[in-house]
């Protein structure tokens, strides 16, 4: 493809609360044994996008941790590769990344060394299963300067994203970044298409003015002067960046028909392999409508639930409409409802954490127990 690709995964994130004090958004799990940046890549691997950066800086070790190894999204290669970019101090600058365009910016050197004709941007926390190859013919297509991403959504809370706006040709007229009374339901997915030389030269142009930001400072700021198109979405997608989000996101995969399109529909979302073996389910263990990754050993009951690998839930232990991350311990005679289970969690025996309908609780608890 003749297209590099640049995935954001660096900003600071306070509305999962305490789930990404220890890890960056990208990093969260997500679909039971994937984490939310798999999407990113392999949509650039499976979209023949050879040559991948993911721009990283706020709780980066978990993140880089995952993608210490390429092969895993095929891009192991002599030609191309993945790069991991974090900041750095030099002689010149002793900046952290403060903002979009200028974490671009301060890796500008990867975007001129590079000779692919177009720049594939997208952000480390959207899920979706999107080919790259229709994207770029379309903005192609219409001689576009930039061409965003975007999704007409419905149930979605619309002041958390980007409102568009656009006349008949679908040429974006007006763009609202988190606006506090929404206009319409088109939202910008914050994925875009630019040709390279023009992206390099806009980055410059705003960096010399201390400008920071590539929505504010590019997209709103040149919507007049640049041709800049939608190409609507028509598939899934969601932006885990909230509570509520990534809560819904993750009991969406507990759906047969959203579970094929992601795992069973090649291309499939690729991930780092774990050899664990497959989840247990000793007598007694009641499991509906719900998700158990390899690694887990089931004794109670769990329903409408996600669970991720290497947990292991008790006897006479009630999970509902719960999410339990990697490695979490659920002792016997427990209930668990409406809660996320952060990682390495370990509850004791008789423990009960139950949200009201409608709530969301996070549950933390790493300090050790004896039986």
């Amino acid at each position: 493809m003749r297209a590099l690709g640049i995935i954001l995964a660096g900003g600071k994130n306070e509305r999962l609360k305490e789930l990404t004090h220890q890890r960056a958004l990208a990093a969260m799990p997500v679909a039971g044994s994937y984490r939310a940046i798999d999407f990113a890549l392999s949509n650039m691997a499976n979209s023949g996008v050879n040559k991948v950066a993911v721009v990283t800086q706020y709780n980066s070790r978990p993140l880089v941790e995952h993608l210490s190894s390429s092969k895993w999204w095929d891009f192991g290669r002599k030609h191309g590769g993945l790069f991991v970019f974090t900041p750095y101090i030099t002689h010149d600058n002793s900046m952290w990344y403060r903002g979009t365009a200028d974490a671009i910016f301060q890796n500008m050197e990867y975007l001129k060394s590079s000779h692919e004709p177009y720049a594939i941007i997208a952000p480390g926390d959207g899920i979706c299963k999107i080919d790259y190859n229709e994207v770029l013919s379309y903005h192609v297509d219409k001689r576009a300067d930039i061409t965003i991403v975007c999704k007409q959504v419905t149930d979605e809370n619309l002041h958390r994203f980007g409102l568009i706006q656009v006349d008949e040709e679908n040429r974006i007229t007006e763009l609202e970044e988190k606006p506090i009374t929404p206009q319409g339901n088109i939202v910008s997915t914050g994925i875009y298409i630019i040709r390279r030389r023009l992206l390099i030269e806009l980055i410059e142009e705003i960096a010399m003015e201390e400008r920071y930001d590539f929505v504010n400072d590019i997209i709103i700021r040149y919507r007049k002067q640049k041709k800049i198109y939608a190409y609507i979405h028509e598939g899934y997608w969601k932006s885990i960046a909230s509570l509520e989000a990534y809560y819904k996101t993750n009991l969406d995969f507990l759906k047969k028909d959203i579970r094929d399109t992601f795992f069973r529909t090649e291309p499939t979302i690729m991930s780092k392999v774990e050899d664990e073996p497959p989840a247990k389910f000793n007598v007694g263990a009641r499991v509906r409508n719900s998700l158990s990754s390899s690694g887990c050993i089931i004794n109670g009951q769990v329903e409408d639930s996600m669970l991720f690998r290497k947990v292991f839930i008790g006897k006479n232990t009630i999970v509902r409409n719960s999410i339990i991350l990697n490695g979490t311990y659920i002792g016997d005679n427990c209930l668990i409802e409406n809660c996320i289970v952060d990682s390495k969690s370990n509850i004791p025996n008789d423990s009960i954490h139950k949200a009201q309908a409608g709530e969301i609780d996070i549950i933390i608890n790493r300090e050790p127990f004896y039986l």
